[in-house]
């Protein structure tokens, strides 16, 4: 693995031919500052095959592919393709080599057509573009994939699952002998997601391409990857091919063994049936609400949750749950429709939040939930500082706030400098921990969790799943508004889908098949 040969860095010394390229990494480094995102990472990818590169946030899945790419440049280490040591200074060495990525965050050009936006991705467009012939050409490379888009629309007038779709066939149009497709299903429903994988898994067997995918999904390792390395705090813990693994050796590569070996799965905790003689907790009917453009975001909404219930909500991105959990919250005025809280009429007003019981988990938690320059003690006293005992006629009590914010950083495991530090200084996981601390304790008719597990990684997530479990098992209602399907799956007793701003679909959790659930997440129901 010596220097490399100079003739490494003439490309036009390389086959232009096409066929599934090998890809290897030997002890790649990447760091910022004195930071290390990628530790001496050592990695084989088979030509012609898809390969799975799994690891929680911030495990260095990214910046893996990134040097890959060209987008940034290891300090150490080497990358081959087909066996030849390759210095891939930026994307358009990376191009030339044959390697093409889809990123999760979408480049296309707004004001261009579906087919101008593919035409331009070859970046040698001629002066004078013969449409006829080439329009003749896309249309016979759509007829080889499975999406039908309308070449004469504009991104912007596209769907994110769309859009994403397009960013895919960008990278497919150029025929790419390594294809790298970063998180790729992250806003396409189950069905979409399927098509996507299922097409990039017969792009690779034919023996054209080589994939490397990152996910955070196992069931997409499963189901479409021939092997997959886990990542984990930057290094290469786990390599394997996926006939010989499982989803719990995974989640165990992944966590390093500190955790059980499979997520705990809520369900097994035996539920008290929900009759409809269980008082419904939550009400909300013919809510409408405006979304920030102006136009309906909620259309007529309703839907009830009953004590001891988790209602699931599910649907792709940008259907309305961002604007249904504000307007449940508070943080969106309501344009018509009720809403109640046991029997009681609910305005999402400080003294009814105390007084009716009903606590939220919002998404972006420092965000939406957290003061960020005040101390992790300050934000956990946020729901009651006025009210004793960390208050007694009218005198706030700061040793008691101090000390119950201790015993909570205790409970939740929450990692901080102290209970004095900003909670702007807590890494995510952290700050949702703090959060749920004070959100859970005492009793509670109604959660609203809106993606509560989002970005976290896997011991976060079991947690504040089983905590979320418990609010229900102590007869409190969930709404649950996540966009990952499999969360709902786990979590929920009855699941609802929401399509542009409208319920369109109900079921119960047990025995709801994903694809029936995806056929309406993708909409067209009504």
């Amino acid at each position: 693995m010596g220097a490399a040969s100079s003739s490494s860095h003439a490309i036009g010394g390389l086959p232009a031919g096409s066929g599934a390229l090998a890809l290897d990494t030997y002890e790649l480094t990447k760091r910022f500052g004195d930071f290390t995102a990628m530790d001496r990472v050592t990695m084989h990818v088979e030509p012609g095959t898809v390969h799975a590169l799994l690891g929680e946030n911030g495990a260095g899945k990214s910046t893996l592919v990134k040097c890959v790419a060209g987008f940034q440049r290891a300090e150490e280490g080497s990358i081959l393709i087909d066996g030849r040591e390759q210095d891939i200074a930026n994307p358009i060495v990376a191009r030339a080599l044959g390697i093409g990525m889809v990123y999760q965050h979408f480049t296309l050009a707004p004001g261009m057509t579906v087919a101008e936006n593919l035409l331009l991705a070859g970046g040698k467009t001629p002066a004078v573009i013969d449409w006829k012939s080439k329009r003749a050409e896309l249309e016979a490379f759509l007829a080889t994939t499975p999406f039908s888009l309308d070449l004469d629309v504009r991104p912007s007038e596209l769907a994110a699952g769309e859009k994403q779709k397009l960013e895919l066939l960008k990278q497919l149009y150029l025929k790419p002998r390594l294809l790298i497709l970063d998180e790729p299903t992250s806003v396409l429903t189950p069905q979409e997601a399927d098509e996507v994988l299922g097409h990039v898994r017969e792009f690779a067997r034919s023996g054209l391409c080589t994939v490397l995918i990152i996910t955070h999904k196992f069931r997409e390792v499963m189901s479409y990857a021939d092997s997959v390395t886990v990542l984990r705090r930057g290094k290469a813990v786990h390599h394997c091919s996926v006939a010989d693994t499982s989803p719990a050796q995974l989640a165990q590569a992944m966590m390093g063994g500190e955790q059980a070996a499979a997520p705990p799965a809520a369900q097994t905790t035996a539920r008290k049936p929900v009759t409809a003689g269980t008082p419904v907790a939550l009400e909300v009917e013919g809510l409408k609400a405006q979304g920030d453009r102006g136009t309906l975001a909620l259309h007529e909404l309703s839907l009830s949750v009953r004590a001891g219930e988790i209602l699931g909500v599910a649907g792709v991105s940008g259907n309305g749950q961002r604007e249904l959990v504000e307007a449940l919250v508070g943080q969106r005025p309501r344009l018509a429709g009720r809403v109640t809280v046991m029997g009681r009429p609910y305005a999402a007003r400080r003294a009814e939040n105390r007084e009716l019981k009903v606590r939220s988990l919002p998404e972006e938690p420092l965000r939406n939930a957290c003061v960020g320059d005040l101390s992790v003690a300050e934000n956990m006293a946020l729901r009651d500082f006025d009210q004793p005992p960390l208050s007694r006629a009218g005198v706030l009590s700061f040793p008691y706030w101090r000390s119950r914010a201790r015993e909570w950083i205790a409970e939740y495991g929450v990692k901080t400098r102290g209970e004095g530090a900003p909670i702007r200084s807590l890494s995510g996981g952290n700050v949702q921990r703090a959060v749920l601390a004070r959100e859970l304790a005492g009793d509670i008719n109604v959660l609203i969790a809106a993606n509560p597990v989002f970005g976290l990684d896997f011991a976060a997530v079991a947690e504040i799943h089983s905590r979320i479990v418990q609010v229900r098992e102590k007869g409190g209602a969930v709404l649950l508004i996540s966009e990952d399907l499999d969360e709902l799956l786990e979590l929920a007793d009855c699941i609802v889908v929401m399509s542009e701003g409208r319920i369109v679909f109900e079921t119960a959790a047990s025995g709801a098949e994903r694809h029936v659930i995806g056929a309406h997440m993708g909409g067209g129901h009504h």
